[in-house]
């Protein structure tokens, strides 16, 4: 792992204020770093007596007292980020935490960047690359889906996961480096057979992760779920009502939705994306256009589009008019079966119909309409296997992908070409750089760089 001291980074202590800014109850204020001790001990009346131990004491400036805060500290290496690290806890407001955080840059702390602590636990072999991405993806998480699947990733199932692969393929590049030194050793030539078997599994481990990548996808940015349709088909009551609250407004003039409204439903196994789209006709009104182009825009990328009409012909024409816009299964809903309950409702279970009947007035139908949305994202994403992690980040599928390409030309210069060792290994080796590059086995500090510039100052 990443172990340096890279650029002197380490040689620094830094302060910030870890909790979100503005009017609250408590913040927390972190330094970290090779004077963290004898730094913070200059402010504080009295010095914890144990470690990690949450202790009551004055905090002062000179002689003025600051706040009474509760102070914690974290010898290293048993700190989150392997240094001497104290917390302290204060007053929340502006005011408080920026007074003592001045008082410790006053006496040698530097302001920290942003994800500089993190970064300082990748550094100090606390953390590798995938947990650090996990913090920043826990802290940024939207949905359940999602933070469980940072939470995962956090513990390591990836790193497990991409460690043991990496493993095998470093054994396989030593047998391979065996074979070429010693030819003549013991029973002669390693079997080609014994290779090419290593080769399957790794390339079957590479296929499993990649195949959760589409999940993955949807477990971080939620999957689209566009409502489309007509002007006055009841869209926008639709919307409402599986939001649970008012976004869109309701009226009975054509053409009220100018613009695509978004909201995020997260209760089922999936978070979606649910869009509120402009009435799909021809429209005269500048404005109006634009908000239907919009509509295309976001109907090119859903995973679901719900196509929306009050009556079976108004919804054979929906359908049809959508059918050239998206490439996305169409769930076809009859809308206002309050209004018209003579429809076939067929004993009020949509699932059991190609044709969902729902009232967002009386709430008919919306729980089979969701089942049906999760059971269409499910197909979607395919079968997963069990205790797979996700690959919830384009980083992730890139280097994968990579590995699995070289693995590909290993496995095609070895068994068809029958390529010397030392050739077909150089594709062994490029995959093996992948998966190293990936969980931070090697100095990588471009990829750092890109990951802490989106952490928050404090973490």
């Amino acid at each position: 792992m990443i172990g340096e001291n890279v650029h002197g980074l380490l040689d620094d202590t830094i302060v910030a204020i870890a909790t979100a800014p503005g009017r609250g109850a408590i913040a927390v204020v972190r330094v970290s770093g090779p004077n963290a001790f004898a730094i913070a001990s200059r402010h504080v009346r009295q010095w914890p007596r144990h470690a990690r131990v949450a202790h009551l004491t004055d905090f002062l400036d000179g002689k003025k007292r600051l706040d009474q805060v509760l102070i914690t500290a974290f010898p290293a290496p048993h700190s989150y980020t392997g240094e001497d690290t104290v917390e302290i806890s204060t007053h929340g407001g502006y005011v408080v935490p920026s007074s003592i955080v001045a008082a410790l840059t006053g006496s040698g702390a530097r302001q920290a960047t942003a994800g500089e602590f993190t970064r300082r636990a990748v550094l100090n072999g606390k953390l590798d690359v995938l947990q650090a991405e996990a913090i920043g993806d826990l802290i940024d998480a939207s949905s359940r889906a999602m933070q469980d699947a940072a939470i995962g990733q956090l513990d390591g199932g990836l790193s497990r996961r991409l460690d043991a692969l990496r493993n095998e393929l470093l054994e396989l590049e030593a047998l391979i480096a065996y074979a070429v030194d010693f030819p003549e050793e013991d029973d002669g030539p390693i079997p080609r057979e014994r290779v090419e078997k290593a080769i399957r599994r790794v390339l079957a481990t590479l296929n499993a992760l990649l195949a959760t990548a589409p999940a993955g996808e949807i477990v971080r940015e939620g999957a689209i779920v566009v409502i489309a349709g007509p002007p006055n088909a009841g869209k926008s009551s639709l919307f409402n009502a599986l939001l649970g609250r008012s976004r869109a407004i309701v009226t009975e003039i054509a053409g009220t939705t100018r613009d695509a409204l978004e909201g995020v439903i997260d209760g089922g196994k999936w978070p979606l994306r649910l869009v509120d789209t402009a009435g799909l006709r021809e429209a005269a009104d500048r404005i109006e256009q634009l908000g239907i182009e919009v509509s295309e825009r976001y109907l090119a990328v859903a995973e679901v589009v719900l196509a929306c009409a009050e009556t079976w012909e108004a919804l054979e024409g929906t359908v049809a008019l959508l059918h050239s816009r998206t490439k996305a299964p169409i769930l076809r809903v009859l809308t206002k079966a309050d209004l018209v309950p003579h429809r076939n409702q067929l004993n009020g279970d949509p699932l059991n119909s190609d044709t969902l009947s729902i009232s967002a007035e009386s709430g008919f139908g919306l729980p089979g309409l969701l089942s049906r949305i999760e059971s269409v994202v499910d197909d979607q994403c395919g079968p997963r296997a069990p205790d797979t992690p996700l690959l919830t980040r384009a980083r992730h599928k890139q280097a994968l992908e990579l590995a699995r390409a070289e693995m590909t030309e290993f496995d095609r210069a070895w068994t068809h070409d029958k390529l010397p060792a030392t050739i077909a290994a150089v594709h062994l080796r490029t995959a093996i750089a992948a998966l190293e590059e990936l969980v931070g086995a090697v100095g990588v500090e471009d990829v750092l760089d890109r990951l802490f510039s989106s952490f928050c100052v404090g973490k």
